[in-house]
């Protein structure tokens, strides 16, 4: 079904099939089995990966620090429970190019043992600054997928001035629930972590919003915030990609982030609700980010839920708690079935960005043939950003990617919401992917360009110093014997032996 602008506060998107009612009406289930091994990988977050502190060998408790983060952008891993690190070692990524990547691998002792920790009397005491320290401390990330450092945001939030945050409830990708589940059962939780949010920022009101499509969870945040008049709960349209910052922020504010700029441009951080979750649990608890509600659905998943997973744990061991017949998996997805990405193998480990594992059978994933465009526009309607989809697609078929990125391609958020529309089922999103990718490959390229040029340019003008210094040694050396000689010449002739 086509978008309709009956409101002019929202752009485009579309009315998914939202698969949802499988894993909402159930609570989340807490007693997946404890893993023989964990799977920690360095690199969880954006920025630069963090570094091991720990060597093979060495015991280490719940919740002790695995890896420190390394500079600003960055995140610290935990340990997500007891054992003994076994391995430091490259292991495939939870990526469609299951490339390796440094992993720390604990083998667990089943004590699940936590390490000692100091809770603050009172947390909402704490200022600013303290705040922002345990949430770094922490390794909070965003959890609706950006993965951004948390602690950055709201030190950059206290800088900027910051009048309003956001928390983003939207979850609009179909058949992801968790954060509705968590909304459900943890609201006192999540207002917490909000207000202190709202602390660590200096800001003075929070907005949420939460998708029509969730009821319960709208009523168990409303009934958290009675006594807390600066956080406002507002229901949005159900509508794909809600979920999308920018999209979330105009309906609730009518405002726009400027071209190329950032929230806090205009005033705003925006903060999923899950990461407002861990925020709670790592300023009140002192419990750093060692798990996540995540969903696993699909065609191929016998007892669909949502379920509460250590950060390493791998995929397949979920997929068997949830009894997925592998054989039924025809596409295996991290995150939601718009956004998300197909895994080539399940034996990759759970990371802070997953929220959710679908299993996905052939009737699920159901491809119709492509057929010519019929001009119809569906995919300009669909479009949350207000691109050409199909104009750009041409342009990136014939190799002009200089053209599509003139028409917005840098825009493109990927949502896939043309692809959804498309009667000829052209998949037009594809091709921005592809596009995004070979800008990248042309950017490294001429970065390595840039640099090498930058060294020859270097080595000339490093051999140009040395020449001009060799030039400058031989002269003096010549004007040392020259002097020399003229000296001797005049001993010479006042009839002096030199």
């Amino acid at each position: 079904m086509l978008a309709i602008f009956e409101n002019p506060r929202l752009r485009g998107g579309i009315h998914a099939e939202e698969h949802k009612a499988e894993t909402s009406d159930q609570p989340i289930a807490l007693n997946l089995p404890l893993p023989n091994k964990l799977y920690i990988p360095v690199q969880q977050h954006v920025g630069k990966p963090a570094e091991p502190v720990v060597k093979v060998g060495d015991k280490v408790l719940k919740g002790q620090l695995l890896a420190y983060s390394q500079g600003t952008i960055s995140a610290p891993i935990h340990a997500p429970s007891s054992g003994t690190v076994i391995d430091v070692m490259e292991c495939p990524a939870p990526h469609p190019s299951a490339l390796p990547i440094r992993t720390i691998i604990i083998e667990t002792d089943g004590l699940d043992q936590w390490r000692s920790t100091i809770i603050p009397d009172d947390p909402f005491a704490l200022n600013a600054e303290e705040i922002c320290l345990r949430v770094g401390a922490a390794g909070v990330v965003g959890m609706g997928g950006a993965v951004f450092p948390s602690a950055v945001k709201l030190n950059l939030g206290r800088t900027n001035k910051i009048h309003t945050l956001v928390i983003n409830a939207g979850e609009c990708e179909p058949y992801l629930t968790c954060d509705d589940l968590l909304m459900q059962e943890r609201a006192t939780h999540i207002v917490s972590g909000i207000r202190l949010m709202l602390r660590g920022m200096h800001a003075p009101k929070a907005m949420v919003g939460i998708e029509d499509n969730k009821p319960q969870a709208f009523q168990s945040m409303q009934d958290a915030c009675r006594d807390f008049p600066e956080i406002e709960v507002k229901q949005v349209p159900t509508r794909y990609p809600m979920g999308w910052d920018r999209q979330m922020l105009r309906y609730l504010t009518g405002w726009e982030i400027p071209a190329d700029g950032r929230a806090t441009d205009i005033g705003v951080v925006i903060h999923n609700v899950a990461t407002a979750y861990a925020v709670y649990r790592a300023v009140c608890l002192g419990q750093p980010l060692i798990s996540r509600v995540v969903t696993i659905a699909g065609g191929a998943v016998a007892k669909p839920q949502n379920v509460e997973v250590l950060i390493g744990t791998m995929l397949s061991e979920v997929l068997t708690f949830c009894e997925v017949d592998k054989t039924k998996i025809a596409r295996l997805i991290m995150g939601g079935p718009m956004m998300g990405d197909a895994l080539p193998l399940t034996d990759v480990p759970v990371v802070k960005a997953c929220s959710g594992i679908l299993a996905l059978s052939a009737a699920d994933i159901e491809e119709p043939e492509v057929q010519p465009c019929i001009r119809c526009s569906s995919c300009i309607t669909a479009c949350p950003v207000g691109l050409l989809p199909l104009e750009m697609a041409s342009r990136i078929r014939v190799n002009k990617l200089d053209e599509a990125v003139q028409l917005g391609l840098k825009d493109c958020i990927n949502c896939g919401s043309c692809s959804y529309v498309c009667p000829s089922n052209i998949p037009l999103v594809h091709y921005f992917k592809y596009a995004s990718g070979e800008l990248f490959k042309r950017q490294q390229m001429e970065h390595k360009s840039e640099q090498t040029k930058r060294l020859i340019n270097d080595r000339n003008d490093r051999m140009e110093r040395i020449r001009l210094e060799n030039e400058a040694e031989a002269r003096r050396v010549m004007e040392a014997r020259a002097e020399r000689a003229r000296k001797d010449a005049e001993q010479i002739a006042q009839g002096v032996q030199p």
